[in-house]
């Protein structure tokens, strides 16, 4: 059933958003992000989509009509890159905050400085306590998956919340694949219509806003909180029912790859992930047992999952394709994540990270076996020799 086609991250993006039939779409542009409004608007042009295209005069004002379009009752769809995200950054609580399920792709951009248009998640990831459901796809399959799974998650009544849906600029963003493309039938049943609760009504006039007195504040953050935590059982639902009606299986949180007998693993998010897969059959052949951990949402951050998963192996390589200066252990976010995560398990692993793909560069099958070869050490010794290694700058 369906069909096949080769697109980008963005041209798989705009698929998915067109069978969404979403309602009202904003765009303001910055590269790498743009090309999928630019095809969006073509859509809606040619007829091909009904929807309310607004081109804003900014990112701000981008989030902002999204936000008022979701709490209408629209099913709604926004992105941006790089120093866009942090331009609309203002609005993301009140969003999440409201309880509207907008979705914003994010197509990851460096931040200035120094601005690269590449693969680095610091501007998503800057963004993860704001109370929207994130993570990040590895191909352009994957994208177009998401962005159908993240609509039905962030719209579930029980949970209500928007969604940060990113990929790699440029590496997912502009470099196509093959993608199957299903029946509209199969995206009907999977992706009910948007049922809003308490809806902006001429009729039945409602409050909604984040101005509130002192003493709802610690109710409404408690709302927030339970939401995010009801997301883990119906982000597993939504991947059985995809599975189901698609015929493609994902594991909900947490992928593995050749891990059966794995005594080391990358543990990795994003388009980076392809790249180590072969470095993994690379090493294998050189009789090196390491596999790869994929982690598929940050938020909500599958802690019990990780647990289970990373407590059987020697040693943890967490690839960071972030900075966050100044951080617990000095090197990106990830990795004080995967160490909370595994402090009350019994048998922890060896964790160190390792920096890479910042400023938009690839990361090498030469620096995963730098990242292999300094693992095995690790695990060999039971010492950290230290818990941070900056790929290419170090021996």
């Amino acid at each position: 059933m369906g069909t096949k086609k080769f697109l980008t991250g963005l041209g798989a993006t705009a698929t998915a958003v067109k069978m969404a039939d979403v309602d009202v779409i904003t765009s303001f542009p910055i590269r790498p992000y743009t090309g999928v409004m630019m095809i969006l608007s073509q859509m809606v042009a040619n007829g091909e989509l009904d929807a309310e295209f607004i081109h804003a005069d900014g990112e701000h004002a981008q989030l902002s009509i999204s936000h008022g379009a979701s709490a209408a009752g629209a099913r709604t769809f926004t992105g941006s890159s790089g120093v866009g995200v942090t331009y609309a950054f203002e609005t993301y609580s009140p969003i999440s905050g409201g309880r509207c399920p907008v979705q914003m792709l994010i197509a990851d951009r460096t931040l200035d400085p120094p601005g690269d248009f590449g693969s680095e998640h610091t501007d998503a990831l800057g963004c993860r306590d704001q109370g929207w459901i994130m993570g990040w796809a590895e191909t352009p399959q994957e994208v177009f998956d998401n962005t159908l799974i993240y609509y039905r998650v962030g719209e579930d009544p029980r949970v209500r919340l928007p969604q940060f849906n990113c990929h790699d600029g440029y590496f997912v963003s502009h470099i196509p694949g093959d993608v199957e493309i299903p029946e509209q039938s199969q995206v009907d049943e999977f992706l009910p219509p948007y049922r809003p609760v308490d809806p902006l009504d001429p009729q039945n006039p409602l409050g909604h806003g984040p101005q509130i007195f002192p003493d709802q504040g610690p109710a409404l953050e408690a709302m927030r909180h339970n939401a995010m935590m009801a997301a883990m059982p119906v982000i597993e639902e939504a991947i059985d029912d995809f599975g189901r009606i698609f015929g493609r299986k994902y594991a909900p949180f947490v992928e593995e790859f050749m891990t059966d007998d794995a005594e080391l693993v990358f543990f990795i998010n994003g388009a980076h992930a392809h790249t180590a897969r072969y470095a993994i059959k690379h090493l294998r052949e050189r009789g090196i047992k390491v596999g790869l951990v994929k982690i598929r949402f940050i938020r909500p951050w599958p802690t019990d999952v990780l647990q289970e998963s990373l407590s059987r192996f020697k040693a943890v390589g967490v690839v960071e394709t972030n900075s966050s200066f100044g951080i617990a252990r000095g090197g990106g976010i990830l990795a004080p994540e995967v160490c909370g995560s595994l402090y009350d398990v019994p048998q922890r692993p060896l964790i160190a990270s390792f920096m890479g793909g910042l400023g938009g560069e690839p990361i090498t099958l030469k620096e995963f076996d730098f990242i292999a070869e300094k693992l095995k050490k690790i695990a060999e010794s039971g010492k950290i020799e230290k818990p941070v290694y900056w790929l290419g700058f170090e021996e």
